[in-house]
């Protein structure tokens, strides 16, 4: 070989090499980030490291500081409520999802007619996948994920399901593109393994649109004792729980890993969430100083540990105190992807984007925290008004689905409370101030009447479950 030949082979190798070592530009698409949506269940504000809580959340940690950390941000106070929130940007009160959640042998779901988020971003040209717990409904094909915008799906349908049998009720509950799977493992490693393996398979010709819903750190408590031994001096249940929630931080750290092995975390918006406060607070979970956990509109039920992070577009150490809720992602991520916000039913979220990077106030005038029949809450800047709003048993659940005229009449306790000074709901101050009363329970009563009734509905009498929960497998 001439000197000249070989200098050419060297040059050709040494470009072929360079090209292959930096795919990040080149292979992806401009403007469009890859969005990776991971929603925790049932994790308590206060149990996450930065927070300053005791459990050991090291890659959360991280994915907080390198981003936002939303302080203010709302959920619903139970999950499916706050799913079909951030599938459609609307308040649950509008698809009657607003009362409990939806349970296996429910016949209904999230309405046909509302447009999700994955369908949206598939109209902007996304690659779009879940891995987790759906729990939007699966009485019918055309409710299950793979119908709703999602190219992939893997995971569960329902809540509380066994970690490692995948049964809830006696029917099996794990689906590959909505169909039986039998994968064997715990249930936190399953999902992240396999959103590794989209992301290591992904066409980054495509925007990705990665939804990583955990069934973590939900009941049942459940986890490979590894994860519970440095948690030892605590008492049971909360032991175990903290082994679940260091199990579902080291996932997170591998989903993040797998996006740093093909480059693609530059260019992926990260958000973090809890679908709900956390239940049996200090017996189970933290939720710091916040008042009262799952299943009421006080702080501890709807305010979760929530982060976003993207960099070169969110600044490290960026802290939000202005309310945001759930709903907010909806617009919010169509926006940033260029998808369409025209559509038949309009949209209770806004635009969160000012918010989280630019210091920009709230964007919203108030947010509806929930509306129910027999319970409600509303925010009004720092100003909030509850109704009822310890509302949480079985029992009081279904007393919300009656309707009004069977059900019986039940007492309407009003709290105020000014957030900006009391964010830990300490002092009612109804009876200092009855015109801010009236003015909240004006709004509150003006958007409260645009709701549906609540679709909730007891067991069935005589219902078996079937083998495998899904549309009459």
């Amino acid at each position: 070989m001439t000197t000249r030949r070989l200098l050419l082979t060297l040059a050709i190798a040494s470009a072929a090499g360079l090209a292959a070592n930096d795919a990040r530009p080149a292979e992806q698409p401009t403007g469009k980030p890859h969005i990776l949506m991971i929603l925790a269940d049932d994790l308590g504000w206060g149990d996450v490291g930065f927070h300053g809580g005791e459990i050991k959340t090291p890659n959360l940690d991280r994915l907080a500081f390198s981003g936002a950390r939303l302080e203010q941000f709302n959920v619903q106070p139970v999950c499916s409520p706050t799913r079909a929130a951030l599938m459609t940007g609307r308040y649950p009160m509008r698809h009657g999802l607003q009362v409990g959640v939806v349970r296996p042998w429910a016949q209904y779901g999230l309405p046909l007619e509302e447009r999700t988020l994955p369908q949206a971003l598939k109209e902007a040209g996304y690659a779009t996948a879940i891995c987790g717990k759906w729990h939007l409904g699966h009485f019918q094909p055309e409710y299950l994920p793979t119908r709703r915008g999602f190219d992939r799906q893997y995971g569960h349908y329902n809540g509380a399901i066994d970690y490692f049998t995948h049964q809830r009720d006696g029917g099996h509950d794990w689906h590959r593109d909505d169909k039986a799977c039998y994968d064997q493992g715990y249930s936190t490693f399953l999902l992240a393994d396999e959103a590794v393996r989209i992301i290591r398979q992904h066409n980054l010709a495509k925007p990705l649109f990665l939804y990583l819903a955990f069934n973590a750190v939900h009941a049942p408590h459940q986890v490979p004792p590894a994860y519970v031994e440095p948690y030892r001096h605590l008492d049971e249940p909360r032991r175990t729980y903290a082994g679940m929630v260091a199990a579902m931080d080291e996932a997170i750290g591998r989903v993040l890993a797998a996006l740093e092995e093909r480059r693609m975390r530059q260019r992926t918006l990260v958000v973090f969430s809890s679908d709900n406060g956390g239940p049996a607070p200090g017996r189970v979970t933290s939720n710091g100083r916040y008042r009262a956990g799952k299943g009421t509109l006080y702080e501890g039920g709807v305010r979760v540990a929530a982060c976003a992070a993207w960099e070169g577009h969110i600044k490290p150490g960026t802290v939000v105190d202005q309310p945001l809720h759930i709903v907010d992602w909806y617009p919010t991520l169509l926006k940033l992807a260029g998808a369409p916000l025209d559509q038949k039913l309009p949209l209770d979220g806004r635009d969160a984007w000012p918010t989280i990077t630019q210091g920009k106030p709230s964007p919203h005038d108030e947010i509806v925290l929930n509306a129910a029949p027999a319970s409600g809450a509303i925010l009004v800047g720092q100003w909030k008004l509850v109704i009822r709003g310890g509302l949480g048993t079985a029992e009081d659940q279904q007393a919300e689905a009656k309707p009004r005229g069977k059900r019986a009449k039940a007492s309407e306790p009003i709290e105020l409370f000014n957030l900006a000074v009391d964010p830990y709901e300490k002092e009612n101050l109804a009876p200092k101030h009855p015109e801010k009363v009236q003015e909240l329970r004006a709004r509150y009563k003006r958007l409260a009447a645009q709701a549906v009734p609540p679709k909730a509905a007891p067991k069935p009498s005589g219902f078996r479950s079937p083998k495998v929960w899904g549309h009459g497998e």
